[in-house]
Formats: C-alpha cells, structure tokens, sequence
C-alpha cells in the first residue's frame, strides 16, 4: 500500500477471536469511523488515497448507491495492496424522498437539508466492502431516522456551533441535533454515524476463515 494518509490506529493487545493475523486497512478520514473501528477492539491502520472518485450511473437506484462508491474505493486500492492486507472501504448517503443528500455546500444548503429531514423518516445507508488481493465482500445496511419537527432556531443553532459540512445530510446523530430531534430509529445506530460495525465484526471473521 502507500503512505498516503498513514496512521496508526487500534490496540496493540491481541486481536478479538478469530480475527488473528488479518493486517487490517481503513481506508477513511473520518474519525467517527476511525472510533467505530476501534471499538470493536481490532487493531487496524488508516491510509488514505488522494483524489478516488465517488461519482455513480445516473442509472443506479439510490439503495445500491452507498455500495457502488464503496466497490470504486476499493479498486482504486486493490493494485496497491499487499498479499497479507484487508482493506475496508465504505461510503454513507442520506436519502429523503429517492434524493441522495451528500455532504452540504454551505451553511445554506445544510439549513434545506435539515428542512426536509425535519418532521419525517429518511433512510441512512452505509455500503462496506472488505478487500484482500484474493477476495471482496461487499454489503449495504440501512437504518431509519425520525426526526421530530426542527424549529428554524435549532437548525440555525446547530449549523452554527457543529457546522455539520463533512456530515452526509448535514448531520451526525451523535450530536446534540441527534439529542434533541430524533424520536425513532430502526436499525443500528452505529451505522447512522457511519459503520455498521457489527456487521462488519461479523464479515471479518468471514473473510478470515475463508482465507
């Protein structure tokens, strides 16, 4: 692999049962799914490629979307993996409505997307793939959000003081709009930040006892 974002991250106490030997690669930035990772107690290292793209078909049905980019993630790295690596590659949209909400362009977009969450139930999807030279495997997890009705002053606070512009949706739950304004959710919350880590554990072992 190459340096490009190095770091090293997890415990250097043994790995968690049958997840021993696997030299695993998170391939994010992001620091909620940096501690996502680390909570499962695996020990891991971030690198990181310049400039992968993340565009998909036109054509592709928003569910399948989160899993698309993360399958172009992981051929970007794929020529650049060692025989001994697995590399985790992952992407996470909000959808409201078939729309796809990425991250916000401004303060001004952030406000029309947490417009539209408010009062209703949207659709959080996280698509993973684990990548070693030999073998993928790829899934998607979806969860449900309910938000309650958001005032114009709690989206205004809470754009001001989290400035929310490297969340998908312009939101992370695990903040205090996640504290005020979610009323329900189906599925795992772990994803809605980012990493459905319990479906990833059970992938790892997968992957670990079939190579």
């Amino acid at each position: 692999m190459g340096e490009e974002g190095n770091l090293q991250v997890g415990r250097s106490a043994p790995q968690p049962p049958n997840l021993g030997g696997l030299h695993i690669i998170l391939a994010s930035n992001s620091p909620r799914r940096r501690e996502l990772l680390a909570g499962l107690g695996i020990s891991f290292e971030v690198k990181v490629l310049p400039d992968i793209e993340e565009s998909y078909p036109d054509s592709l049905p928003v569910s399948e979307i989160a899993e698309y980019i993360a399958r172009e993630k992981a051929a970007a790295y794929l020529p650049l993996m060692a025989a001994d690596e697995l590399v985790i590659t992952a992407d996470t949209v909000v959808i409201a409505d078939d729309e796809v909400m990425g991250k916000p362009h401004d303060a001004a977009d952030a406000r029309r997307m947490l417009l539209k969450l408010s009062n209703r139930t949207h659709q959080v999807t996280t698509g993973v793939c684990l990548t070693t030279r030999t073998a993928q495997k790829c899934f998607s997890v979806t969860t449900d959000v309910t938000f309650k009705q958001l005032t114009d002053e709690e989206i205004d606070y809470y754009i001001a003081n989290y400035k929310p512009f490297d969340k998908a949706g312009a939101y992370g739950i695990q903040e205090w709009i996640g504290y005020v304004g979610v009323t329900a959710l189906h599925g795992s919350y772990f994803n809605v930040m980012g990493l459905p880590v319990q479906r990833i554990y059970s992938a790892l072992k997968e992957v670990h006892s079939s190579s």
